[in-house]
């Protein structure tokens, strides 16, 4: 008998994604795990718990948990799933903890072993686990499609006996993987695309998808990007110049999607209500920082809502969970990827190295404490358990790095 993986049913109603495949479940036994799936995990993503059975998963209950080693998840587990865990056990997950110092408290205090995936270094070695960018690749994508179905035009030009019907002008605010993907669909979709970022490395890849691009690009324009590719937050100066700019672009648009999102930080306000009025009837807006704030002045997080003037604003939660058979593919395969490196192949169990990169970026808590740097200090205090945890797609990450021996590496664009 050997070690035992459990994968739950996600328990948050907004939350159809599962962190397990057939193919990862097959692939979990070939390293000597047995594997168990709670029953209806996959349902709401198109996998029913036949295909986990004959992957060689056994289809268990939410109570098998607690004999578990690793449980893989979609979110961070609530305090009533952790009750169910033994104490040692790996738990990996979007643990989404910035903000949530008391879930983080909990998790350690569960004694725990827990992995944040999105805290997955940008590196070579980890590109088959960067969850950031496999769940904003599809909120990018389905962005769009959100936002073409809510615009009742047609988005490429038409050109018909009966007259040409010109094409849909979108603009792209926030050109990480979300953008980037958001980008080229537009165009496949045969739009008219602009795009902008605060990131230099942004203009290349935007052109490179056929987008026009545009920004302030004075001096702190130029260097406004960290050294693991993320945007940084820009100074008041520069976002009232890069406001004044594409305050009057956005007035001619059809579709605007923003996809701004600072690690850790509330989403920046990118689009005012001012700008919200400039915008013609018909004309719509998706929100995908919704979640943290939202980059949109007067989005609703989980509604659409549509303005005095007749504009749309859109303001889906979850929205890699809106095309969920395929986000908890990517994501399964992510978990599978980060899993095998935690594996000793010769032992077939759980061998945890510290010392790895991989492990020290990701454990967030370990051996009843709190290790991840970011939030050591945290103090152990009462978690009252919210209604709902919103589970974080950081859709304006930039797309992931490859390892340079001196300096960083450009982001990379879609292949």
């Amino acid at each position: 008998m050997g070690q035992t993986v459990f994968i739950p049913r996600e328990l948050d109603a907004n939350e159809p994604r599962v962190a397990a495949s057939p193919d990862t479940v097959k692939r979990l036994a070939a390293l000597g795990l047995d594997v168990i799936v709670e029953t209806g995990a996959g349902t709401r993503s198109r996998i029913p718990d036949e295909e986990f059975a004959k992957a060689g998963a056994a289809i268990g209950k939410a109570a098998d948990a607690g004999k578990a080693d690793v449980v893989l998840k979609v979110r961070r587990p609530t305090d009533a799933e952790l009750k169910g865990y033994k104490s040692g056990a790996a738990v990996i997950a979007i643990m989404d903890p910035y903000g949530n110092d008391a879930a983080v408290a909990a998790l350690a205090k569960a004694g725990v072993t827990a992995f944040s995936m999105e805290f997955m270094p940008r590196i070579t070695r980890a590109q088959s686990m960067d969850v950031l960018s496999s769940q904003a690749n599809l909120a990018g994508y389905q962005a769009v499609i959100d936002g073409a179905s809510e615009y009742d035009r047609a988005l490429p030009m038409m050109m018909t006996a009966a007259g040409t019907v010109p094409a849909a002008k979108i603009f792209i605010m926030g050109v990480g993987v979300a953008g980037l993907q958001a980008i080229a669909t537009a165009r496949r979709l045969g739009a008219v695309v602009t795009a902008t970022d605060v990131r230099p490395a942004a203009k290349e890849q935007v052109a490179s998808l056929g987008a026009k691009f545009l920004a302030v690009e004075d001096e702190e324009f130029k260097a406004a990007e960290t050294a693991g590719g993320y945007a940084k937050e820009m100074s008041k100066e520069y976002q009232a110049k890069q406001a004044a700019l594409t305050a009057e672009h956005i007035a001619k648009q059809d579709i605007v999607i923003t996809t701004a999102l600072i690690p850790g930080r509330p989403a920046p306000k990118l689009v005012s209500a001012a700008m919200v009025v400039s915008m013609k009837p018909g004309s719509v807006i998706v929100d995908l920082a919704v979640e943290r704030g939202g980059n949109v002045e007067g989005a609703i997080p989980g509604q659409v809502v549509t303005t005095a003037n007749n504009v749309k604003i859109i303001g889906h939660l979850n929205v890699p969970g809106r095309v969920a058979a395929s986000a908890s593919l990517l994501y399964a395969k992510n978990l599978f990827a980060f899993l095998e490196t935690l594996v000793d192949k010769t032992t077939k169990t759980l061998a945890i190295n510290r010392d790895d990169d991989l492990v020290k970026a990701t454990m967030l808590t370990d051996g009843g404490k709190v290790v991840h740097p970011a939030f050591a200090k945290v103090a152990e205090k009462p978690h009252v358990e919210p209604a709902a945890i919103p589970a974080t797609t950081m859709v304006a990450d930039a797309a992931p790095k490859k390892a340079a021996p001196k300096k960083a590496a450009k982001p990379k664009g879609i292949a």
